[in-house]
């Protein structure tokens, strides 16, 4: 597989994960055109609860370790999850309870990144 399937094949078992323990509003930026963006691809979704936002980003890392027998390079956030981030290299998913999403306002952020909004 190349590269370029590759990282498709992280973002879609990412994306189910995050479904499988319902994430909500979920999105993924393409920053592959950005310069000086800190990976390819970031995955967003929100839980309500740092309950959910820890469930959500075990499940994550659990199916992508199972499926594509890969592990993120770096999990940051785990102590109170209000916002996780894992951190896969060219792929990084941020899991934010709600109310810091929209402090954070990351979509702002990217604004020219191509985004893709996942139904759920």
């Amino acid at each position: 597989m190349n590269k370029t399937a590759e990282k498709q094949a992280l973002i879609d078992k990412i994306v189910e994960a995050l479904q499988d323990v319902k994430g909500e509003d979920i999105m993924i930026f393409d920053l592959s055109k950005i310069e000086n963006s800190v990976a390819e691809t970031f995955v967003i979704c929100s839980g309500n609860s740092n309950t959910q936002v820890s469930a959500l980003a075990g499940s994550v890392e659990k199916k992508v370790r199972n499926d594509l027998k890969d592990r993120p390079w770096h999990v940051e956030g785990t102590e109170n999850s209000m916002w996780v981030l894992v951190d896969y290299v060219s792929v990084v998913v941020h899991i934010f309870q709600k109310e810091v999403r929209e402090y954070y306002d990351i979509e702002e952020l990217w604004g020219d990144a191509v985004i893709t909004k996942i139904e759920n």
